[in-house]
């Protein structure tokens, strides 16, 4: 295995017609990984580096999957009394479908199964973001995602996304032979790692997309947090 170029093997998350239960086991574990390994942590971070005093926020995330950032935000948001609506967009059913047993999002959010560049708001959110999204695209295809996220916002955008390092490739790889009862865990997880980014490329991204104001800091364990300011920085 060479970490030097991403890899563009198919996680099979990216499949038609996952059986519900499969995609129930698999978001339940994604969303442990994200708490325990500090996932949701580095989101509330981009949350915080966007929302500056505001008491008032609509977030849209994209690729929301099972739900588990939009709860992780509305925690925050909650303890911060910040008066908070969501949308969250994925293109799969079946994970919208898992998405909306959380109870607690339910009344602050508006769920939209669809393409997320497809999709086109009456009133812009204050910030989008994605976490775990980014690495199932081309490069080519990113660059036009980074140009829909600032187009589409009126405060700002962040990403929450995988460093390729063969570290964290083989340390999820044991942890998930070990913990996971999820067979699109134990596939997936090390894929999505083998999939992620360095720096430099998320620099060419950038210089591609023609955005200049964004910061780029790399997060434990093996994360990138980008956060983009439709104001200066």
């Amino acid at each position: 295995m060479t970490f030097k170029n991403r890899s563009y093997q198919a996680e099979l998350l990216d499949a038609d017609n996952i059986p519900f239960d499969d995609i129930k086991r698999n978001m339940q574990e994604l969303d442990f990984i994200n708490t325990k390994l500090g996932g949701h942590g580095i989101s509330i971070k981009g949350l915080k580096a966007l929302a500056g005093k505001k008491t008032e926020l609509h977030i849209c995330e994209i690729g929301c999957g099972g739900g588990d950032n939009l709860l992780a935000l509305l925690r925050y948001c909650t303890k911060k009394n910040i008066t908070v609506r969501f949308t969250g967009i994925d293109i799969k059913q079946s994970c919208i479908d898992f998405a909306k047993t959380r109870t607690a999002l339910q009344p602050h959010t508006t769920w939209v199964v669809s393409d997320y560049s497809k999709v086109h708001f009456d009133t812009k959110p204050d910030i989008i973001f994605s976490s775990l999204f980014c690495h199932h695209f081309t490069n080519e295809q990113l660059v036009s995602q980074l140009q829909w996220m600032k187009a589409n916002c009126s405060t700002g955008f962040f990403i929450n996304d995988l460093q390729r390092h063969w570290v964290a490739y083989y340390s999820i790889k044991i942890l998930t032979r070990f913990f996971s009862k999820s067979y699109l865990v134990k596939n997936d997880a090390p894929l999505s790692v083998a999939r992620g980014f360095k720096k430099r490329e998320w620099k060419e991204f950038f210089k591609k997309a023609g955005i200049e104001n964004y910061e780029l800091q790399w997060k434990w364990a093996f994360r990138f947090l980008i956060v983009c300011s439709n104001n200066k920085m």
